[in-house]
């Protein structure tokens, strides 16, 4: 018997699946009702659950679109997107050659990375009101 080597052997999946959709919505089911009944939000790392080629879409499929989509620019443009089923997010995010480096399921009101950080939101205020006192001494001119 002849010896191959890892490049000359060709695998192909067909129709063969692993067979992991099912029950990951069932997982994401799962983690509405526990968002709702407990607050408890959760996060799915599609990157870190085995899927056969054409799995990932048919789960986006099955969640289908919801009404609400963001675009967060730091380190690499990020989309967030809504589901069909309010709470259950598709995270995607991309490096700067537009090139997937996470996706994620978030099942949360608010996906974590669009809610504004405590300190940043203070450096917010201490900017608004500097500029409120600039434009207070302005006005008597």
């Amino acid at each position: 018997m002849a010896e191959s080597t890892l490049a000359e052997l060709e695998i192909e999946a067909g129709d063969i699946g692993t067979h992991n959709v099912i029950p990951l919505l069932h997982e994401i089911r799962h983690a509405l009702a526990q968002l709702l009944e407990e607050g408890k939000e959760t996060a799915i790392d599609l990157r870190s659950i085995p899927l056969a080629p054409g799995e990932e879409a048919v789960i986006e499929q099955a969640l289908g679109e919801g009404e609400v989509q963001a675009v967060l620019s730091a380190l690499g443009p990020s989309d967030f997107r809504e589901t069909s089923y309010p709470g259950v997010w598709v995270v995607t995010h991309y490096n700067h050659d537009d090139k997937i480096v996470g996706k994620f399921v978030e099942v949360a009101v608010v996906p974590a990375l669009l809610r504004s950080q405590a300190e940043d939101m203070a450096a917010g205020l201490r900017r608004l009101e500097a500029r409120l006192m600039v434009d207070s001494g302005n006005q008597g001119e």
